[in-house]
């Protein structure tokens, strides 16, 4: 046996010759994680990509790899339709035995990989699949990497979020929601409302997708060039890669809503909140009813005013900071408001040093968008990128139906934002003061924050669902890089 070691490398060269079916051959151990052998043909296995984790069966090691479906050859490929096999080799001594199970444990201990997951689990979310979901694709891919995983069930809006603001962070290097984005919002909020909240958002979150939109995912997945499937999101979490996410904390008053995903008010808004009641439609309730909302178009009243990124100052007029918003809040919002444990509050940048800039209505649509996509088939914000501390804008005024028609559909591949009716830019802070709807005074809107009803006006969509604030003047600052989540490489 041929051994070459490294004491301050973890990444160890072995070359021995083992069992492989029945039949000595010579495998080797690269120090850059390759394990190759000849069986029949040449074979090579890339441990950080193709691995999910060993187990040690008696006499023999079993490689517990992810394999295209199509294909019979061990190796990694970047599609949704990925499978499970085992390549099992067995030393020739108990020596050589003890040397490849030390090397092997070492070499995936070096990748930082997690090895205990607190895993949400949102059984009414989307098509109602994630157990499903979790059973078949998840779990199975948990059990082969060796990963140790507590699973909750949400039971309830915000059972998430009371979960995690009082969770023992200490007993799990991660989060995983199989959901949609909402889950993922709910975390984000109970980590930054925690006493401990600069050391808690640091906890890295995995989302795998079982929702209706799936948009954190989608973007997450197409950044690396990866099909959104809950195998590829699933091998993202197991191979501990994590990349930074910029929060953007909303404000009004005392009130905080953290974000992550995008905020809406207007047509997006409208057919985003309004289409709930179609919700056993699946994801086709969105395009249904946004056909009805395009027939009978609504224009509201209002104003934004934002700090644009570098590049985009042509945008709107010149103006100044008008200061934090603050308005009255209702009981429930107070009552809200009363069992907030202390936590984080927001950026404390100086607003009023900033160079603003407004545009007044009437407005089809407004939409700040965190992340490239909406959902898996809307490519929302498609110059959005996860940690730049800008959010993208996207602004609709007056515009023909049949144009709007033309541009929604324009939204699967991004091409929307190059409509003339559409103004797309970056910008570091924003100010929303919604008004009514121009066709009737008494009637005002809708604002959505990552699929959640943030706030409503006067005489509009009725839900059982309570606000966080109030359809009146809200802020918006971004945080660069606050939160952390689980990425594809």
């Amino acid at each position: 046996m041929d051994q070459r070691s490294d004491s301050e490398n973890l990444s160890p060269f072995i070359s021995d010759r083992v069992l492989v079916n029945g039949k000595v051959v010579p495998l080797t151990f690269t120090r850059d994680g390759k394990l190759l052998w000849n069986h029949n043909d040449r074979r090579c296995l890339n441990v950080e990509k193709e691995a999910l984790g060993f187990t040690f069966e008696g006499s023999r090691i079993r490689v517990n790899v992810v394999v295209e479906k199509r294909d019979r050859i061990l190796c990694f490929a970047n599609m949704g339709g990925i499978g499970r096999q085992s390549f099992v080799f067995e030393p020739l001594s108990e020596e050589s035995l003890t040397l490849w199970s030390q090397k092997l444990r070492d070499y995936i201990d070096s990748l930082g990989r997690p090895k205990r997951l607190l895993i949400f689990v949102n059984p009414f979310g989307g098509k109602k699949c994630a157990t499903k979901i979790f059973v078949e694709d998840v779990r199975p891919c948990l059990e082969d990497a060796d990963i140790q995983f507590t699973v909750i069930e949400t039971k309830h809006q915000l059972h998430a979020k009371e979960v995690v603001k009082t969770l023992d962070l200490s007993k799990y290097d991660g989060i995983v929601c199989v959901s949609g984005d909402g889950i993922l919002v709910e975390v984000i909020n109970g980590l930054l409302e925690r006493e401990d909240w600069s050391d808690a958002i640091k906890m890295p979150i995995g989302m795998v997708p079982a929702g209706t939109g799936n948009g954190m995912v989608k973007s997450l997945l197409d950044s690396a060039g990866e099909i959104c499937s809950p195998s590829n999101a699933i091998l993202a979490v197991i191979r501990g890669h994590t990349r930074s996410l910029d929060v953007a904390t909303i404000s009004q008053g005392k009130t905080r809503f953290f974000s992550v995903l995008m905020l809406a008010w207007g047509l997006i808004a409208d057919i985003d909140i309004e289409s709930e009641k179609y919700r056993w439609m699946g994801s086709a309730r969105i395009d249904f009813y946004a056909l009805q909302r395009i027939t009978y178009l609504r224009h509201y009243n209002g104003r934004v005013s934002f700090v644009p990124a570098p590049g985009f100052e042509e945008y709107g007029e010149q103006t100044s900071y008008s200061g934090e918003p603050s308005c009255e809040t209702s009981t429930s919002q107070q009552e809200s408001l009363n069992i907030q444990q202390p936590g984080y509050l927001g950026s404390d940048v100086k607003l009023e040093n900033m160079h603003w800039r407004t545009i007044s209505g009437p407005f089809v649509s407004i939409w700040l968008h965190n992340v490239p996509w909406g959902s898996e088939d809307v490519l929302a914000a498609p110059n959005a990128m996860f940690s730049d501390g800008y959010l993208d804008l996207i602004i609709v005024k007056d515009i023909p139906k049949l144009s709007l028609l033309s541009l929604l559909s324009k939204m699967n591949d991004g091409s929307h934002v190059h409509c003339p009716h559409v103004m797309y830019l970056k910008v570091k802070a924003f100010v929303l003061e919604p008004g009514a709807r121009i066709d009737d005074p008494m009637k005002e809107g809708i604002i959505d924050s990552d699929g959640e009803l943030l706030a409503r006006g006067n005489v509009t969509y009725k839900g059982n669902v309570k606000c966080y604030m109030a359809y009146d003047k809200l802020q918006i600052t971004v945080d660069q890089g606050l939160a952390t989540l689980f990425a594809p490489v």
